[in-house]
This record gives structure tokens, sequence and C-alpha cells, in this order.
């Protein structure tokens, strides 16, 4: 997936594009865009923020003159066609200047915020959140739909054992969904679906909390470094570690540790009470 944030135009002439990918856009604040295939004929659209546009796939040269800034986001060919499960050969959306969903605006908006923290969750992140707009998108958007199928029950111990041993041997990699899917010999789209159906847990959730499993084990040693846990888990930053583990452990690492070797003192000196008092 790639991402791009444009600004508002600084001038008055409309720009010029040649698209061959499917792409998407969210308006980040109030204001317009004229789109047309043509300079003469342009259509203005007014938009707030949150506003959505599905572009169309154009082999031709298209023109927009924009005056509010947005956040583009193109979907590979391969996740909208892994989540048709290949019903379609090459999935094509409707184009829509303007409309609403709520579900796609708040992925959008994470990936924003993913953006501006400079993209410290990695790859994984990235292609979860383009697997589930891909299959937002080809539910509600494809020219020729066909439900998502549903499968029954969830991957078997084999793979997910498998799954469980890469994500443990590359815990300081930048797994990708597709890694993933491919060590289990299934598509993108299937094994998403059939992971969280086996876990109760997306991929990226899965993954991010085995990267915190294994830092609390390495935290309970006293002279390990926190730079040093952040790295080996997997982490780009030990902000974005020490940010992460707060938000789902409630304490920072440091403050993790330090309780730890608290109660560790605790238990000793109430072992050493008792041994006193059968003494």
């Amino acid at each position: 997936m790639r991402v791009e944030l444009f600004p508002p135009d600084s001038d008055t002439e409309p720009r010029h594009w040649v698209r061959h990918d499917q792409a998407f856009a969210m308006m980040l604040r109030p204001g317009s865009i004229e789109w047309g295939s043509k300079r003469s004929a342009l259509e203005k659209f007014d938009y707030g923020a949150g506003d959505l546009a599905l572009c169309h796939r154009h082999v031709g040269e298209w023109v927009g003159l924009m005056n509010v800034p947005h956040l583009q986001l193109s979907i590979s060919d391969a996740a909208l066609m892994a989540s048709s499960d290949g019903a379609y050969g090459e999935v094509e959306l409707r184009p829509s200047r303007k409309f609403a969903d709520p579900r796609l605006s708040a992925m959008v908006a994470a990936v924003d915020a993913e953006m501006v923290a400079g993209f410290p969750s990695g790859r994984l992140f990235l292609d979860s959140v383009e697997q589930a707009m891909a299959v937002a998108l080809v539910n509600g958007h494809a020219v020729r739909h066909r439900p998502v199928q549903i499968y029954r029950g969830g991957l078997g111990s084999a793979r997910l054992r498998r799954i469980k041993e890469l994500v443990h041997a590359k815990m300081e990699d930048d797994l990708s969904l597709d890694e993933m899917a491919q060590s289990v010999g299934l598509s993108t789209a299937h094994f998403a679906r059939m992971f969280r159906k086996s876990t109760g847990e997306t991929p990226h959730q899965f993954v991010l909390r085995q990267r915190l499993e294994r830092a609390k084990a390495m935290l309970r040693a006293p002279d390990a470094r926190v730079l040093d846990v952040a790295v080996a888990c997997g982490f780009k930053t030990q902000q974005h570690f020490a940010q992460v583990f707060r938000d789902v452990c409630g304490v920072s690492p440091t403050e993790y540790r330090q309780d730890f070797l608290n109660s560790e003192v605790t238990r000793a000196l109430e072992t050493h009470s008792e041994d006193m008092l059968t003494l």
C-alpha cells in the first residue's frame, strides 16, 4: 500500500495525473476538489474533514484542482484480488467522487497517525490495514459484487504452530502479512480471516502481544537496557516501544521492571520470615 499526503494546490492551474492503480482519498480538512477528464469539463465537489473519494483506475490522463489537504492510499491489485478470493481477476471498483464510510475513515485516520509518527509499527501493521480496507472496498464498491466467502473452522494446529514458530524466529524483523500467509500456503485475505477465527486476534495484534511478552521476560533482568529490549522485540525506536508498552500494560517498561524487582524482594523477605518462624 502506497500512502501519499497531498497539500492544497498552490496555484489555480489544474494538475494532471495518470493512474494505473486503485486509490482512494480522505480529506483532512474542509475544502473542495474539481475533477474531470479534461480541463474544460471540471466538476466541483465540496468536502468536509473525513469525507472519502474513490478514484477510478484511469488508463489515460485526467485533471484536478484541489484546495483541500488529503491523504491518498493506493490499494494493490493483490490485496483486492485476495479479498475477492480471485472471483473477478482484476478487481474493478466503482468510482465515487464523494462518499462516507466510518469504518474506512477510521482506518485511514490510523494510517495518517502512523505516517505522522514515522511508520513505527512496521509493514505488518500497514499490510493488515490494507487488507481490511480491501475487504471493505470489495464488499461496498466492486463493480461485480460477490460477498467475501466466510470460512469455518479456522487454522489447524499445525498451521498455528508454524505461524508461532515464524513469529518467534523473526521477532526482530519487519514481518509482513504476505510472509505469514505464504508460510502456511494461504492467500493473505484467507489467512487473515482464518487466523482471527482461530485466535480471536488479527495477525498484527498477535505479533504485538508476542513481542510484549518477550519484552516482559527480558525486562525482568535487572541489567537489561530498555533500548536493547526494544530492538530485540522488533520495535524500531525506544520511544515507540515505551508508548506501546504503556498503552497495553498500563506502566512504562522501567516501571514494570521496578515493580517486578520489588515484588521479588518482598517474596524473598516473606520466605525468609517464614523460615525464621519454623526454627
